[in-house]
């Protein structure tokens, strides 16, 4: 049987800071949302990947993957988008048996309206820290985790 692998102690400091970074982070952008904007974070994410994309609109099963989410998390986060009237469910012209959201012109005020306390906080909590050294070890760190995160399936 082989050994367990173990952290070493500078390992072992990196992973306890990410960590805690990764359970704070979450909470203190949450929080900004919902004050300023009445938005859950991943309403938001929603919200912004339609805004940035070709004619407002994704399908739900892009849109999941964009979000690592669930099509049933998807679906509950939609369906309170559409009750407010920022999104709409439409049918793929390409493929009926494709569904698609699409941000509606109240969705696009949304965003541009909740985008600039979000970038603030995402300013404040992450980059007025770093220098651009910083930001660019960042962005290589970051992308070297996702890669080994889409090399290994979960599950």
């Amino acid at each position: 049987m082989d050994e367990p692998r173990w952290l070493d102690a500078d390992q072992q400091h990196a992973w306890r800071r990410l960590a805690a970074v990764l359970l704070r982070l979450p909470a203190a952008l949450e929080r900004q949302l919902q004050q300023d904007a009445d938005l859950t974070h991943f309403e938001y994410w929603v919200l912004a990947m339609l805004s940035e994309a070709e004619d407002r609109e994704l399908q739900l099963k892009d849109l999941a993957e964009r979000g690592n989410a669930s099509p049933s998390r998807l679906s509950h986060v939609i369906r309170r988008l559409e009750d407010r009237g920022w999104v709409e469910r439409k049918t793929s012209t390409s493929d009926a048996r494709v569904t698609n959201a699409v941000l509606t012109d109240n969705g696009w005020e949304k965003v541009v309206a909740s985008a600039p306390g979000h970038a603030d906080a995402v300013l404040h909590y992450v980059f007025d820290g770093l220098d651009a050294g910083d930001t660019e070890a960042l962005a290589r760190i970051c992308d070297a985790v996702l890669e080994q995160l889409e090399a290994r399936p979960q599950g």
